[in-house]
């Protein structure tokens, strides 16, 4: 090994340390930095040529950058609804533009998931990047193309109402009532029989409208009530007073007072179609009536005693603005109206590589696909070994302070030790020099 050699060794000592050095300090810089992900040098041997056994060659080091992305950092209460963190190995999708309908290869990465609204109502994290999701459709359902992804809009829906679907009544009807036994069809609208218990509900229509029925019972026999469903709004709304009772049926019940059938079938339940006309402008709507389970008394009973409304369950909503928004473990967005009606609008897919050590960093804490990190797979939250959302969370940098300060102290030593090779080869060479004279 020549003198000049070692002086080249120290000066690669140097520019390694300095590498390590830098590594060092970006690490400590962004020891606050939501979901940064630390790297660390590893230092390499770097030779002139090959030799062989008792031989040496002059050479060197080099700090090879070997990034920690797989590394989870501590997760930490947020307050923001939109905050979010991932338990497990998955990333966000994101893109730098929102209005885009970005492609597979054009996708970035992070774990950084201080997510808020912006002006347009985009989901977007602190360096500026768009939140991606599966927009789901009126059923819940996400795109059949998977890679199908588009920026995550809570902003575009201005109110929500929900149409009544079901009905659940819990209901006494007077055993000892006289039974009617003239009574005929409709005959309590038509006012040729008169209603032995009845009571008022309100619906929902197609348009969040309240709309008012009215349920008439009478007692046709033993253990035998018929019923009508009557409208009691406009009666322009149904096509006229004709339409009245919009439905009818009978209740049988058994010898101790529990339901036995509804319309004479052993169910417990019946259905209302409510005939809409079209000056109305309302969507057709069918009821579920629930009256019960035939051999219980968790519904409709008739025991002696006075007829009475227990309790009923009508589902629906009238309209309601948008009051917030919220993300469940399942990377389900829903949005949160004041009529107490959720909707679930998108669903956060998590992206897993092979090898997440690989990826390519960018500004702005996120990550781009490389050939090292091998192909990018978007799964679900909780599927895979993608990992969990955790809604409410944050991810801190995965950084030891311990670590990274002893890190400077070593860097420095060897930094130090280097310049010490360079001084010493020096005087050696000036020794050498002053042969000649």
């Amino acid at each position: 090994m020549s003198l000049y050699g070692a002086l080249f060794t120290g000066v690669s000592g140097l520019a390694a340390n300095t590498r390590a050095l830098g590594q060092t300090s970006n690490n400590i810089a962004n020891v606050n930095t939501v979901g940064y992900k630390g790297g660390t040098a590893q230092f390499s041997t770097l030779l002139a040529s090959s030799v062989g056994a008792g031989a040496f060659a002059a050479g060197g080091v080099t700090a090879i950058p070997q990034s920690l992305i797989s590394k989870q950092g501590l997760l930490q209460s947020a307050e923001g609804e939109t905050s979010l963190a991932v338990s497990g190995s998955g990333f966000f999708t994101v893109t730098s533009d929102a209005n885009a309908a970005p492609s597979i290869g054009e996708l970035l990465y992070t774990r950084a998931g201080a997510f808020n609204q912006d002006a347009d109502g985009y989901l977007r994290n602190a360096a500026g990047y768009y939140l991606q999701g599966w927009a789901l459709d009126d059923t819940g359902n996400i795109p059949a193309n998977r890679n199908q992804l588009t920026a995550v809009n809570v902003g575009q829906l201005t109110g929500t109402a929900s149409a009544t679907d079901a009905m659940d009544l819990r209901a006494n009807l007077q055993a000892s009532e006289i039974a009617d036994t003239g009574y005929a069809t409709g005959g309590i609208v038509a006012g040729t029989s008169t209603s032995q218990f009845e009571r008022a509900l309100d619906v929902f229509d197609s348009q969040g409208g309240s709309q008012p029925l009215r349920l008439a019972f009478v007692k046709t026999g033993p253990n035998a009530w018929a019923y009508e469903v009557i409208y009691d709004g406009p009666a322009t709304n149904i096509g006229g007073a004709g339409s009245n009772p919009i439905a009818t049926g009978t209740l049988g019940f058994n010898t101790d007072g529990t339901l036995a059938t509804v319309n004479g079938a052993a169910t417990g339940t019946a259905t209302i179609s409510i005939p809409w006309a079209a000056a109305s402008g309302l969507a057709t709507q069918s009821i579920t009536v629930d009256f019960g389970t035939p051999g219980q008394a968790d519904g409709f009973t008739q025991f002696n005693s006075v007829s009475s409304l227990i309790s009923a369950g009508v589902n629906g909503a009238l309209f309601g603005s948008i009051s917030g928004v919220r993300v469940d473990e399942t990377g389900t967005v829903r949005a949160l109206f004041d009529n107490g009606i959720e909707r679930a609008i998108f669903k956060l897919p998590l992206a897993t590589f092979r090898n997440p050590n690989g990826l390519a960093e960018i500004n702005g804490n996120a990550y781009m696909r490389s050939d090292r990190s091998g192909d990018l797979t978007l799964l679900e939250a909780g599927t895979g070994g993608a990992g969990d959302i955790a809604p409410s969370s944050l991810e801190a940098s995965n950084i030891d302070l311990a670590k990274e300060f002893t890190d400077l102290i070593t860097t420095q030593r060897a930094y130090s030790a280097a310049t010490k090779i360079i001084t010493t080869a020096d005087e050696m060479l000036d020794e050498m020099i002053r042969v000649k004279r």
